[in-house]
C-alpha cells in the first residue's frame, strides 16, 4: 500500500463461488486513500465479482471487507460510500444527459437546487454541458463513457469503481479516456479501483497494481516493481510488452550459472536452489542487445523484423528457440530475415524461476 496514506479499503481473505465456480479464492489486498488503484488480468480471474463484493451487489461466502477502517462485509449498498461503472455504461436510453446525471440524486431525495447545480459541475467537468439535452443514442462512444462515469461522481462517493470501462471504445477514444481519467482523478483525489484485462492500461493508470489469477492476487505492486521484480512467472509473462523470453534451463552446482540451450550463462549471485534443478529463464526484450565488437554473445539468426516507428522488435532464432529484443530504428535499418546476430544477454537482468511452480528463485 502506498507509503503512509491510510487504507481507505482492506479485503481480508475474501472468498466466493458460485455453485461449483470459485469467483474469488482467499482475496485480500489494501488500496490507500486517494490511490488509482488497478486489478489486472485476463477474463474470469474474478476481477467483476470483487468490485461487485466491494460495491455490495455480491455478498461474499467468507473474509471480511472493510470501508474507511469500518466492518462492511455485509452492510447495505447504500451505506457503503461507494459507485461503479459498469463496461456497458448501462445509461438510461430515455432520459437526457442532465436527467441521467440526476437519477441517483433524485434517489437521494436532494433539494432540486442542489441537483441542479451538481448537474452543472459534473457536466463541466466532463466537457458536456453542451449535450445535456441530448439523449444517449445521440452522443459519440467516449461521451457515452463520460455519462457513466459522471454519473457515479456526481454522488461524491469516498471510492470508485470502474469495471473494464474502455472495453468497447476504440483505439484513439481508450487513448483519451485512459488521461481523461487520470485528469479526473488528480483534480478530484479521489480512491479508484480500475479492473481491466489491459497491460497498457493498468501500466499507464495505476500507481499500484493487483495481478489476479484464479481468484487471488498473486502480487501486488507499483508498476516498477512488477516488472522489476516478478514473484513468478505468471506476473513476469502478464507485464512488460513485448513479453517476455522463456527459456528451460537447469540449474548449475553452485547455484551461480544456467545451463541453458545457448551454454552455461553465469548469475551475478547465487539461485536458491539445488544443482540440476529445472528452472524457466525469464529475459526481458529491452534486456537484450547487439554484442559489441569482440564480445562473447549468443549466436543466432535474425527471424522476423517488426518496425514500430522509433522502435523496432527483433526476433531471433538461436539454438532452436525465438529471442525478441528491442533496438531503436536506426539499429534495425539494415538487418534482413537471414542475417548473422550476436546478442549479448546482462545476466543482472535475468529472472530465474522454479520450472514446477514458477516461483522466482532469487
Amino acid at each position: 500500500m502506498a507509503e503512509g496514506r491510510k487504507p481507505a479499503l482492506r479485503l481480508s481473505g475474501i472468498s466466493k463461488a458460485f455453485g461449483r465456480t470459485t469467483a474469488l479464492r482467499n482475496l485480500s489486498f489494501e488500496v490507500a486513500e486517494g490511490c488509482f488503484f488497478a486489478l489486472f488480468g485476463p477474463s474470469s480471474v474474478g476481477k467483476t465479482t470483487t468490485l461487485r463484493t466491494i460495491a455490495g451487489l455480491a455478498s461474499p461466502d467468507s473474509g471480511r471487507l472493510e470501508i474507511g477502517g469500518v466492518d462492511m462485509t455485509n452492510a447495505p449498498i447504500a451505506g457503503r460510500g461507494v459507485s461503479m461503472v459498469f463496461q456497458s455504461f448501462a445509461l438510461y436510453p430515455h432520459l437526457s444527459v442532465a436527467e441521467n446525471f440526476a437519477y441517483p440524486l433524485r434517489a437521494q431525495q436532494l433539494s432540486k437546487a442542489t441537483i441542479e447545480a451538481r448537474v452543472r459541475e459534473t457536466a463541466a467537468m466532463l466537457k458536456l454541458a453542451h449535450r445535456l439535452s441530448h439523449k444517449p443514442i445521440t452522443l459519440s462512444g467516449g461521451e457515452q463513457q463520460r455519462v457513466a462515469l459522471g454519473r457515479s461522481l456526481i454522488q461524491r462517493p469516498r471510492i470508485l469503481l470502474l469495471d473494464e470501462p474502455l472495453t468497447n471504445l476504440d483505439a484513439k477514444l481508450r487513448h483519451d479516456m485512459r488521461a481523461e481519467f487520470k485528469r479526473l482523478h488528480r483534480q478530484l483525489g479521489m480512491t479508484v479501483v480500475y479492473a481491466t484485462p489491459d497491460e497498457l492500461e493498468a501500466l499507464a493508470m495505476g500507481e499500484e497494481i493487483a495481478v489476479m489469477r484464479d481468484g487471488a492476487v498473486m502480487q501486488r505492486g507499483t508498476p516498477d516493481e512488477l516488472y522489476e521484480r516478478p514473484a513468478d512467472l505468471y506476473v513476469a509473462a502478464k507485464i512488460g510488452s513485448p513479453a517476455i523470453n522463456v527459456v528451460e534451463a537447469r540449474l548449475g552446482s553452485g547455484g551461480d550459472w544456467l545451463d541453458t540451450p545457448f551454454g552455461p550463462i553465469g548469475l551475478p549471485r547465487p539461485a536458491n536452489g539445488a544443482a540440476g534443478e529445472a528452472t524457466v529463464v525469464g529475459i526481458r526484450p529491452s534486456d537484450l542487445r547487439a554484442a559489441h565488437a569482440g564480445e562473447t554473445g549468443i549466436a543466432a539468426r535474425v527471424h522476423l523484423v517488426e518496425p514500430l516507428g522509433d522502435i523496432t522488435i527483433v526476433s531471433l532464432e538461436s539454438a532452436n528457440h525465438i529471442l525478441r529484443l528491442v533496438l531503436t530504428e536506426q539499429q534495425a535499418a539494415n538487418l534482413r530475415p537471414g542475417d548473422p546476430f550476436t546478442v549479448a544477454i546482462d545476466p543482472a537482468k535475468i529472472h530465474v524461476f522454479r520450472a514446477h511452480d514458477g516461483q522466482a528463485m532469487r
